[in-house]
């Protein structure tokens, strides 16, 4: 069995990568990456017998299309997903491949649901936006939404701290997030919300305790709604745990210095030179998660809260290397583009089960 990692050698990927090594039954793992210093150092420190480092170009269509054919599964973790999501499912239909990805932007999850029908008429699944935020909050909000009777109100909430990670790729996606309209649902109804709008303190599992939370562009309020019928509202708020960096995000964004890709990569860079010397929360190096699901069960409204906190890079990189392993051994059953909340996708309970077993433990409380 071969499996893929798009952008395997960055923090997100390479932390799949791992997992795979130890808990998949793949003879061949490829890490497909730009950085074949990194890529190669990966492997050789993991299992050359198995793990393979090879150099992509995410550019090039036909390149992606060579490195995922015949593979059993694709795990895509190659972003800034609003540039790359869209080129990477459509080489993946064009190579025959099942994909799996971490795409948390919501302009480039809309923009791959729209390829559902041509993905379903040519027998592929696509499954976007497995990882930490999206990814675990829809399976806790599955989780939740299956345990009620009904349910109105899903509101999510996510946290970071500055130190959990330093990539470009999430700097961009940072920067993305807090410029212009971004996706709500709100009365039954998809609504544009201002970006970096509707703060709220929120509180998370310590260490990283309570943070500052805004509305940004993540998918859950794109995809939750398709898939979970009688839904009203769900909200997607997230934060950085120094709350100056979320002031500083929506000030580079309200300047016009996030509104093109190209500004926006000279941006990031610029500020990830800087990261390092920024005032930073070493007591808060890690992300959190928050889950609350509000409804009826035995005709008493209740609301469940999940939250879990660990470190960016495990809550992201293990659940897709889970979704990857499940959708190589076709323990996902649905055809098209969907998110991992879907009906015949991930299975919550299989899913939560697999963290627990990698030591990723779910808090769960009803809240009166």
């Amino acid at each position: 069995m071969r499996i893929v990692v798009l952008g395997g050698a960055g923090d997100m990927g390479a932390e799949a990568v791992r997992d795979l090594v130890k808990y998949s039954g793949a003879d061949e793992i490829i890490v497909a990456d730009r950085n074949m210093k990194a890529a190669k150092k990966l492997a050789a420190k993991l299992d050359p017998s198995r793990v393979k480092a090879r150099e992509i170009d995410a550019t090039r269509h036909n390149e992606l299309v060579d490195i995922m054919r015949g593979s059993a599964a694709v795990a895509g973790a190659l972003g800034p997903f609003y540039r790359f999501e869209k080129p990477i499912v459509e080489a993946a239909i064009a190579a025959g491949a099942n994909y799996v990805s971490i795409c948390d932007d919501h302009d480039a999850a809309e923009a791959v649901l729209a390829l559902d029908d041509q993905a379903r008429q040519n027998g592929r699944r696509i499954l976007t936006g497995m990882g930490w935020t999206p990814g675990l909050s829809n399976l806790l909000a599955r989780r939740g939404y299956d345990e009620l009777e009904s349910a109105g109100t899903i509101n999510i909430y996510w946290a970071a701290g500055a130190a959990d990670s330093e990539g470009l790729a999430v700097i961009l996606h940072t920067m993305h997030i807090f410029t212009g309209k971004v996706t709500s649902f709100r009365d039954g109804n998809a609504a544009s919300v201002k970006a970096g709008s509707g703060k709220e303190q929120v509180t998370f599992p310590e260490p990283m305790g309570t943070a500052t939370t805004f509305h940004v562009g993540h998918p859950e309020p794109v995809t939750l709604p398709r898939y979970m019928k009688g839904l009203i509202e769900v909200t997607l708020k997230g934060g950085l745990a120094e709350n100056y960096l979320n002031y500083l995000s929506k000030a580079v964004a309200a300047l016009g210095l996030t509104r093109t890709p190209f500004t926006r990569q000279v941006t990031g860079r610029i500020l990830k030179t800087l990261l390092p010397v920024l005032p930073r929360d070493r007591n808060r190096s890690v992300s959190g998660i928050r889950v609350d699901v509000t409804g009826s069960r035995n005709g008493q409204p209740v609301t469940i809260s999940y939250a879990v906190t660990d470190n960016m890079r495990r809550l992201t990189g293990i659940p897709l290397s889970i979704g990857t392993i499940m959708m190589a051994e076709n323990r996902i059953n649905r055809y098209g583009v969907f998110g991992p909340e879907a009906e015949n996708a991930v299975d919550s309970k299989t899913f939560l089960s697999e963290l627990e077993r990698r030591g990723i433990n779910v808090c769960q409380r009803e809240l009166s």
